[in-house]
């Protein structure tokens, strides 16, 4: 019966995914209406950390893509933390970036760390 629902046990609909330049599915970019996504901390800090890898090798979103053989605005979705990177895109990203993919992900858990929880303020204090 889930077959024939076409989201494949996944609780995705198939329709609601795009191929990277492989053909591997991603997640979907833009929720269905009505529907609120919500992304964690870690997804949006592992964005920040692709992007600072990348700048720091003077590379465009659009080397980044060619050299991890992915789609150029996936990956700058991947960067704004719009976009949940599968197991297999961590591994073209960190290949590319020459990092494993547990060093990538080990800096986007670092980041989110360092960021202040979502809701919360930032106070100044005085010295």
């Amino acid at each position: 019966m889930s077959g024939a629902t076409g989201q494949g046990g996944t609780g995705v609909p198939r329709s609601a995914t795009g191929p990277d330049a492989t053909g591997a599915a991603q997640q979907p970019a833009v929720p269905a209406p009505g529907e609120q996504r919500v992304f964690s901390m870690l997804v949006q800090s592992f964005g920040i950390g692709v992007r600072q890898l990348r700048e720091a090798q003077g590379w465009s979103q659009e080397r980044l893509a060619e050299n991890s053989n992915l789609n150029r605005s996936y990956v700058g979705e991947i960067e704004r933390g719009r976009a949940i990177a599968s197991l297999l895109t961590v591994e073209k990203l960190a290949a590319a970036l020459q990092l494993t993919p547990s060093a990538l992900l080990t800096r986007g858990e670092a980041i989110s760390q360092l960021q202040p929880p979502p809701g919360g303020k930032l106070m100044a204090i005085a010295c």
